[in-house]
């Protein structure tokens, strides 16, 4: 039983072994995932400034709610971004902390890229869900018309 046990952690140490090409596997999907967070940056600059001049031209009450939703979500693609470029270094950093051979502290800055990319991801799906309270707001508006 306790070579079982023995082969069993060896095996798993195995696995858990954290290699050069391991943080590298990342770049592609966070290169992916701050492109996304940049297409969503732009849409809504391009969304407030159409808003503005609309708010120039007649102001209106629901285009300020409108607006204030619009600077949360900025706020929060900021925050976003920033998460994820700083997930991105520390997995740089990981793998220079690899290539010098320091495997504890490569382990523990890679963890902590893994934790603000998973930041940066609940970041996105509440600015999802925000987005998504927006356009209903305005979808309920248009069947109220109707």
């Amino acid at each position: 039983m306790n070579n079982l046990v023995e082969r069993l952690l060896s095996f798993a140490k195995k696995i858990m072994e954290l290699t050069l090409t391991t943080p590298a596997l990342l770049f592609p999907a966070i290169s992916l995932l701050l492109l996304a967070y940049t297409n969503r940056f732009l849409a809504i600059a391009s969304l407030i400034r159409h808003l503005h001049n609309e708010y120039k031209s007649d102001p209106n009450r629901r285009l300020m709610g409108q607006i204030r939703n619009l600077r949360l979500r900025l706020q929060l693609i900021r925050f976003m971004q920033a998460s994820g470029v700083l997930g991105l270094f520390f997995c740089v950093f990981c793998m220079f902390l690899l290539f010098n051979s320091l495997f504890f502290p490569a382990k523990l800055v890679f963890g902590l890229g893994l934790i603000l990319l998973m930041n940066s991801l609940v970041l996105s799906v509440w600015e999802i869900h925000i987005s998504i309270q927006a356009l209903n707001i305005q979808l309920s508006d248009l069947e109220d018309k109707h």
